[in-house]
C-alpha cells in the first residue's frame, strides 16, 4: 500500500511513517467499465484519486439524458471541491474503462495531512488545473470550429484516443458523430494523423497545433 500511495503525485513528498498512517485510512479499489464510483448527491466523505483508467463525471437532466462534465485520466483527484466544501458530490462518476482508484477517508485526511504545505500546494494545483480545463471548454466551444476542436482534442489526448469510442469523443466535443468522422478524414488527408482503427499516431503535431491557435 505504501508504494502505491507514494506513486500518487499528492503524496510523493511524504516520509515512510506518514505513508503508513495514510495507508490506514486508504483503500485501493478496482471497478469494471460501466460501474459507478459515486452518485450525484452522495456525501463527499471520501477523497477519490484516479490511478488507472478513465472516469466520466456527468449529470442527468429531467429527461434522463447524460450531460458529460468531465473525463478524468490518471493521476487526478476527482471532485475534490465537494470534499473541501463538505457538500454532496455534484455529479455521478462512472467508469468508462476498468478503473483503479485510491479511496481515502477525507475528514481524517483533512485533519492530519491537509495542513502539510506540500500537500496543500498540490491540492491548489489540482484545483487550478480544473479551472484551466473549464476555460478551455469555454474557448473550445465558443471560438473554435469543428476542425479546430478535433485538432485540439487529438493534440491534448493522443494517449487516450483509441480508448474512447468515436461517439464518446463527439459528445465531449459537442458535435455529431458524422461531423467527427468527416473531420478525422480531413486530418488524415492533410497528412496530420494516421488511424487504421487499431493504431493511432499524430504525424505532424505542429500542424495540428496550428489549426487551433
Amino acid at each position: 500500500m505504501n508504494t502505491q500511495l507514494k506513486n500518487i503525485f499528492l503524496f510523493k513528498q511524504l516520509e515512510e511513517n506518514d505513508l503508513t498512517k495514510l495507508s490506514h485510512i486508504s483503500k485501493i479499489k478496482r471497478y469494471n467499465a460501466g460501474e459507478i464510483v459515486f452518485y450525484e448527491g452522495d456525501p463527499s466523505v471520501k477523497l477519490f484519486i484516479l490511478l488507472e483508467g478513465i472516469l466520466k463525471a456527468y449529470k442527468t437532466d429531467m429527461k434522463g439524458n447524460e450531460i458529460v462534465l468531465h473525463y478524468f485520466y490518471p493521476y487526478s483527484m476527482v471532485a475534490e471541491m465537494a470534499n473541501l466544501h463538505r457538500i454532496p458530490f455534484p455529479a455521478t462518476a462512472k467508469c468508462e474503462t476498468n478503473v483503479t482508484v485510491a479511496e481515502i477517508d477525507y475528514f481524517v485526511f483533512e485533519e492530519n495531512f491537509l495542513k502539510n504545505p506540500l500537500i496543500a500546494f498540490e491540492v491548489i494545483k489540482s484545483l487550478s488545473q480544473k479551472v484551466k480545463f473549464l476555460e478551455n471548454i469555454i474557448t473550445t466551444h465558443l471560438t473554435l470550429d469543428a476542425t479546430s476542436r478535433v485538432a485540439k482534442f487529438l493534440y491534448d489526448n493522443e494517449k487516450f484516443y483509441l480508448t474512447l469510442k468515436h461517439n464518446k469523443i463527439a459528445t465531449i466535443l459537442n458535435m455529431t458523430h458524422e461531423t467527427l468522422s468527416r473531420t478525422l478524414r480531413k486530418l488524415k488527408t492533410l497528412g496530420l494523423i494516421s488511424d487504421d482503427g487499431k493504431k493511432f499516431q499524430i504525424l505532424n503535431k505542429e500542424g495540428l497545433y496550428e489549426l487551433f491557435t
